[in-house]
């Protein structure tokens, strides 16, 4: 008898010591974590979000937890797509408790097509996660055939266009546009550090502010209008340059400001000289 309550009180005592912790017991529906999330938590940087699958019309609630928080870093957040561009960059703010997160709509036009989404964060240098979400719904992407075009030695065809282009330590393997982002993709293989220098014509791409490698916004860049020469490191696969929009509406703004600005001008300037002039 005595055997059979020790190896009872074993049994629990080890039952409860390797248990999956649950996080807010008391909780109900969606906002109740999984055991799963609870041990992300020990990881350097996690994320997460509140489902799998959502349509084109939903909120995606992303959550993230640091382990260790370094006070003034923000978290970096990147949503690329299923036509493997990236469609949303934002930094987020880390709480003391190292928790962070946001809330993505996905009824904008970036999101309009269906397929796996891939929500990639980043930590400092070495601390990155990502998140898998499936969009239903929406547009089918379908293939394109883009028009043949022949390009000389030092340019490569991208959608039917030659984009010319230099590099050293790696080769150009291809490059391709894409239109709703307004961004120029080159794809290469790179086995040293390198440089690559590339001059879009304005017809594929106006302007450039922006430059990610392998989906990371990169600082190691030079812009002169349409000419861009990226500096990469070993092992990149791929550069994208984002171009600049523009917004018709902002015209008819800024003229309309700029109007007010100069009638309220004249008349301060007016009330002020009368004001100063000898009464006599």
């Amino acid at each position: 008898m005595l055997l059979a309550v020790l190896t009872a009180v074993g049994t629990l005592t080890v039952s409860s010591a390797y248990a999956l912790p649950q996080a807010c017991p008391d909780c109900e529906g969606e906002s109740k974590m999984t055991a799963s999330q609870v041990l992300r938590q020990e990881l350097p940087v996690s994320v997460w979000t509140d489902r799998n699958s959502y349509s084109h019309n939903d909120s995606i609630i992303v959550q993230g937890q640091v382990a260790n928080v370094a006070s003034g870093y923000p978290v970096t957040l990147t949503v690329v797509s299923p036509l493997n561009s990236v469609i949303t960059i934002d930094q987020l703010k880390v709480s003391d408790d190292g928790s962070f997160g946001t809330t993505l709509n996905t009824t904008g036009a970036m999101w309009k097509y269906d397929g796996t989404y891939t929500i990639k964060i980043q930590y400092g240098d070495n601390k990155s996660d990502k998140a898998h979400v499936e969009i239903t719904g929406g547009l089918v992407q379908k293939p394109t055939t883009p028009s043949s075009v022949k390009c000389g030695t030092n340019s490569v065809s991208a959608d039917g266009n030659c984009i010319n282009y230099s590099i050293t330590g790696g080769t150009v393997t291809g490059a391709s546009i894409n239109t709703n982002d307004n961004a120029v993709i080159i794809r290469i293989s790179a086995n040293n550090d390198g440089t690559l220098t590339l001059s879009p014509s304005s017809s594929v791409i106006d302007g450039v502010f922006m430059v990610l490698v392998d989906n990371e916004e990169w600082n190691d860049v030079e812009i002169d209008g349409n000419k861009v020469t990226v500096m990469f490191p070993a092992g990149t696969e791929k550069i994208e340059l984002i171009g600049t929009f523009v917004i018709p509406e902002f015209g008819t703004i800024a003229v309309m400001i700029l109007a007010v600005a100069i009638i309220s001008i004249i008349a301060v300037s007016a009330k002020s000289r009368l004001s100063i002039m000898p009464r006599y």
